[in-house]
């Protein structure tokens, strides 16, 4: 993953903010916003897709891993380079202490959110600041 940000400003953009709830269904209640979302900007299916998958991650990889409360912030920027998706959850940060687990996560079933988001997006990294820690992906779909 990568936090840099040269050459990427953002210039102009449409931004929404969602609370995520820590509750069951909470993830997929979200992705059906999301998803209308990306609709109204006239995403292609195939990006729509990638952004829903990318979503879904970033937001299990909160309540699983974060304490809350968390939100998700969901961008459409023009950049340098093109149009981007940003996908940025926010949570406050660790839910338990580093170090080994008392009861180790399946591999077959969890490890692999955040490889999926750096497959799918273009950037993506973690940013801690006072407000708590942002995972964030950049998801392209036009070109200047």
């Amino acid at each position: 993953m990568t936090t840099a940000q040269l050459g990427a400003a953002p210039r102009g953009g449409v931004e929404h903010v969602f609370p995520l709830p820590h509750t069951a269904g909470a993830v997929s209640a979200l992705r059906g916003r999301i998803r209308t979302v990306l609709t109204d900007w006239n995403l292609a299916a195939d990006i729509t897709e990638d952004v829903l998958l990318v979503v879904s991650e970033l937001l299990t990889n909160a309540i699983v891993h974060a304490l809350p409360p968390a939100t998700l912030t969901l961008s459409h920027s023009h950049m340098d380079t093109g149009e981007a998706v940003r996908v940025e959850v926010t949570d406050m940060g660790p839910a338990h202490l580093a170090g080994p687990s008392a009861s180790p996560l399946d591999p077959d079933e969890h490890g692999r959110g955040l490889r999926i988001v750096t497959a799918l997006a273009t950037r993506c990294g973690i940013r801690v600041h006072s407000g708590g820690t942002s995972r964030w992906a950049e998801l392209p779909f036009g070109q200047n």
